[in-house]
């Protein structure tokens, strides 16, 4: 790839739209973040659109294609967006709306793909051949990198391993919690960040944020320490399924609780009992990127998969 390449990229985000106009391979001209607008599906176009025009403005660039990290996927069936937890996304032609208001291309993919294919490209799992990537937030994602390119599959779901049930599951986690998505017991339910909360409260009676949940476990408290073993022990599990249908080199957590250190000590010490190998050299990992990892991986959406580092 030239050096002079340049791309943009928007994270599109629950809470704030983040916009990267990125140069070769990690040169960063501008970055920038706004608040996602409440008020709705054409406020969030008229938001992204205004914050690309203003972008390319300061920097005399000519108008260059997009690509877009958002919640859910493109249906290949309508061309429409599904499964997004931005509700007001759903059902929409954002593709097509985009490319309306801002007179170019867009490429959209899943946010968790996005992360995955900068993490693959550029951080910790790069030269790894497949790369799931792993959002532990408001949500569980997952999204998955194959030789430097993403993977979304027929149906467009390719990694959406937070609405299989909690494998292996025990008695006492039956019938499980129920998910928005009109199931019971999905692996969401279990491991996202209010998925945690759920937990402590069902088994002490007592509502903590998870970060409290970490803090305390941290400070010697039992009730917390508790909750955090249940976690990890549910995590080695669901990753566990992941490493026998796809076998990674690298799994790369993103989203709020991967900023648990423990994690990538604890939950590979107890995969390997449900992994259908004689042994387990995937890695877990942190993100190099941080919650900069979905923008990075959306202004990549434009780059030829000739492009993939070498290892």
């Amino acid at each position: 790839m030239s050096e002079q390449r340049i791309r943009i990229g928007i994270d599109l985000g629950g809470t704030k739209i983040e916009i990267l106009v990125l140069k070769g391979e990690d040169r960063e001209m501008a970055r920038r973040r706004i608040p996602t607008p409440t008020e709705g599906y054409e406020a969030i176009l008229e938001a992204v659109r205004r914050l690309v025009m203003e972008v390319e403005k300061e920097l005399g660039l000519d108008p260059l294609p997009l690509g877009i990290a958002s919640p859910g996927s493109l249906s290949e069936a309508s061309g429409l967006l599904k499964n997004s937890n931005t509700v007001c996304l759903c059902g929409r032609a954002l593709q097509t709306d985009l490319e309306g208001r801002l007179a170019r291309p867009v490429r959209i993919a899943n946010d968790a793909n996005c992360f995955a294919l900068s993490e693959a490209s550029d951080g910790m799992a790069k030269g790894e051949s497949v790369v799931f990537g792993v959002i532990l937030g408001t949500g569980v994602g997952g999204g998955l990198v194959i030789d430097g390119r993403i993977l979304s599959g027929a149906n467009g779901i390719a990694g959406e391993w937070g609405h299989n049930p909690l494998p292996w599951v025990r008695p006492e986690e039956l019938p499980g919690p129920e998910c928005y998505c009109g199931k019971q017991g999905c692996i969401e339910t279990f491991l996202s960040g209010p998925g945690m909360a759920s937990d402590h409260e069902r088994v002490s009676g007592i509502r903590l944020s998870p970060e409290a949940i970490v803090q305390r476990a941290a400070c010697g408290d039992p009730g917390c320490e508790a909750t955090l073993l249940r976690y990890e022990e549910r995590l080695a599990r669901g990753l566990a399924h992941v490493i026998n249908l796809l076998d990674p080199g690298a799994i790369v957590l993103g989203g709020g609780l991967s900023n648990v250190k423990r994690l990538y000590r604890r939950v590979p010490a107890l995969w390997s009992r449900w992994i259908f190998s004689d042994q387990t050299i995937t890695k877990l990992v942190p993100p190099r990127h941080g919650d900069s990892s979905g923008v990075r991986g959306a202004a990549r959406l434009w780059d030829p998969p000739s492009s993939r580092p070498p290892p």
